[in-house]
């Protein structure tokens, strides 16, 4: 049997067994065969030692007691066992009889493992496969050579394995980057910032813990945080609860809360399906709560579940307000949120990272800007961290960290920390790329991150601290004045064609009003309503009333804008609003409306005004303007460069041109 220390050379010779299959499998179908079969590896691994005691408790006990799971399990040493006689190294001892050997040794093991683990891969159908094409012997060998039991490889390499197994098998899927899997250090960052205030909480006698994540994937952020706390305090007890949508990755959560857990109660606590239309934990509240949720992916399946939610209010998890269909971030930020702890209950803390989308995306009462509305005038965002780009395996975008609490320190209420933890001072570059992933940040960075959270103070490059109020805006609707001339010139009168309340007059009645708009003098009216005038006098002394939608069309064919015209003004004296000239300010909330006015608008547009109709009202508050928040990340540490002098440039040109022309001379002399 080969012992391997390093992950990666473990990985190197799980992959190679699709040397084996590359014949009758796909190459996006590899994952069906190697994922499941390097669980079960491991598995065989572990309950090796105590296998044999197991199978003669059970013959010795087989009908004398009706429940033998709990001594059995007891037995086995974990929350798991096989009664069979087979494992890994006697299967191969009978190949004639492999298939009905492999599946009697299958059927064997517990039913959690069996139906939760092993059927979630639909191995069944894969091991079918293998025999009928003579691999199954093969394939069991290859395994048979390495050694998988966590004394040799711990969860902590082992989970390197299964993110670098599957960053494989999606890149030979070419599926969605936002769905995979968060580097360690990213979750060691993710996990230390939501621990960041907690060394004294956590270090109490019989503290208990609950940490949950509602896209666990392969339960990377669940044991990293469990070892963390454990770290602080061994006698913690600590918690596990996760949902995963993905059935191979969930199988191998499972698997490993099986492994490391004797009494099989973290492993009941992971759950399979969309934690966004089918919660799995609905009355539950957790101290501690970390995501890395598909990025850019659309929630068109959980939408039906998710809409009906948000229709419940307050009862349910989505009442702030709903994203785009295209990205489903932000539904599971409010999935988190609404399961912290009350307050009176000890708050909770939460570590969420996401891409830029969530930042800016959306406008002003537009879903996701009320979903940061929730956040910022609930003040829960404590700390916004961006990390560096090209640091996960499968996309080189921004992201950044989103720690949030209900239970902000003192000197933090009402305030955001944002760190910029993107430069050269927080990563370093990897000798050797996997995939996109060409950076990584090390305990040192890490640490530096931490530093600048505790210091707690504003720098130019690294940190920026500014109250809620800032992240948010009014964004009011500006009006300006409608300013019309008009005239009855033939060019104008030509328009009336293309005016419906003209057009479906008879012949004769349209006859009747170009005569009488004949008879008004041609000159151009600089006043709208001198001509509605005229036009009313010449109608009542030839006895005809217009009608109110035909003297709009009749306006509409003879007028144009002019700026040089008197105002238009309403029945009650007030000026009209020029809808084409119609447009909106973006008023910081920390600043009174009519001094941003006085002093960014009017001026440029004297006549401006702000729209207090219902159009340009708030549709939480009711109040002008739409409220909206954003964060604009870069903007905040962006540092202005002067361009060059002139004369450097020119200098730089004709040293140049020096040059290439010394090149020409020596090229053709």
């Amino acid at each position: 049997m080969i012992r391997m220390s390093k992950h990666q050379e473990t990985t190197s010779f799980i992959w190679n067994v699709a040397n084996l299959i590359r014949d009758t499998f796909k190459r996006g179908e590899y994952a069906d065969v190697i994922l499941p079969f390097t669980v079960l590896r491991r598995i065989d691994c572990v309950i090796r030692p105590t296998q044999d005691a197991v199978r003669q408790q059970y013959l010795d006990l087989r009908g004398k007691i009706d429940n033998l799971d709990p001594l059995l399990r007891k037995t086995s040493g974990v929350a798991f066992y096989n009664t069979s006689k087979f494992n890994f190294d006697r299967l191969l001892d009978d190949h004639a009889n492999i298939y009905a050997n492999f599946m009697a040794y299958y059927n064997a093991f517990s039913e959690e493992m069996r139906v939760e683990v092993l059927d979630n891969f639909k191995f069944r159908a894969v091991i079918d496969d293998l025999h009928k094409n003579n691999l199954l012997y093969m394939v069991i060998e290859r395994f048979s050579n390495i050694d998988l039991h966590p004394s040799s490889l711990d969860n902590h390499e082992m989970g390197y394995v299964f993110e670098e197994l599957i960053r494989k098998f999606n890149e030979a899927n070419n599926e969605n980057p936002g769905e995979h899997f968060t580097p360690r250090e990213v979750i060691r960052l993710m996990v230390d910032l939501m621990f960041v205030t907690e060394d004294e909480k956590l270090e109490q006698e019989n503290v208990i813990s609950s940490i949950f994540d509602p896209c666990c994937g392969t339960g990377g952020m669940l044991t990293i945080a469990k070892e963390r706390i454990l770290e602080k305090n061994p006698s913690a007890d600590v918690h596990l609860f996760g949902q995963e949508l993905n059935q191979k990755t969930y199988a191998v959560t499972k698997s490993d809360m099986l492994m490391l857990n004797p009494d099989g109660i973290d492993a009941a606590r992971i759950q399979q399906g969309s934690s966004l239309s089918k919660d799995a934990f609905p009355d539950e509240n957790f101290h501690y709560l970390i995501a890395n949720p598909p990025y850019g992916k659309n929630w068109d399946m959980d939408k039906k579940f998710v809409t009906a939610e948000h229709a419940e209010g307050e009862r349910g998890r989505f009442e702030p307000g709903l994203p785009r269909s295209s990205d489903g971030q932000m539904l599971f930020l409010l999935s988190l949120l609404s399961k912290m702890r009350p307050v009176s209950k000890g708050g909770s803390r939460v570590a969420i990272v996401m891409n830029g989308s969530p930042l800016f995306t959306g406008d002003a009462n537009g879903g996701e800007s009320e979903i940061r509305r929730h956040v910022f005038e609930n003040d829960l965002l404590e700390t916004l961290v961006a990390v560096p780009e090209q640091i996960f395996y499968n996309t080189g975008i921004a992201t950044y960290i989103w720690i949030l609490t209900n239970r902000k320190p003192e000197h933090r209420k009402g305030k955001v920390q944002l760190i910029d933890a993107s430069g050269k001072g927080f990563w370093k570059p990897m000798r050797k790329s996997l995939g996109s992933k060409r950076r990584e940040m090390d305990e040192g960075h890490i640490g530096k991150v931490l530093e600048t959270y505790h210091a707690f103070e504003e720098n130019t490059d690294v940190s920026k601290i500014y109250p809620n109020e800032y992240f948010g805006y009014s964004k009011v609707t500006v009006d300006r004045s409608l300013q019309l001339n008009v005239q009855t010139s033939a060019e104008r009168m030509a328009n009336l064609e293309n005016e419906k309340q003209f057009t479906k007059l008879d012949e004769s009645e349209q006859s009747n009003y170009r005569k009488l708009l004949e008879a008004l003098p041609t000159k151009l009216y600089m006043s709208r309503d001198g001509f509605v005038n005229d036009l009313t006098a010449e109608a009542k002394s030839r006895g005809i009333k217009i009608a109110s939608p035909l003297k709009k069309a009749i306006l509409n064919a003879l007028s144009e804008r002019d700026s040089n015209a008197e105002v238009c003004k309403d029945s009650k004296g007030n000026p009209e609003a020029d809808s084409n000239l119609r447009d909106t300010e973006r008023i910081p909330l920390d600043m009174d409306r009519d001094e941003y006015m006085a002093k960014e608008v009017l001026p440029h547009v004297p006549d401006a005004w702000v729209n207090d109709t219902k159009a340009g009202r708030d549709s939480t508050s009711g109040d002008i303007g739409k409220v909206g928040y954003e964060i604009n990340f870069n903007r905040y540490f962006y540092v202005y460069t002067p361009p060059r002098p002139l004369e450097e440039i020119e200098g730089e040109i004709l040293g140049l041109q020096t040059q290439i022309n010394d090149l020409m001379g020596q090229l053709f002399n």
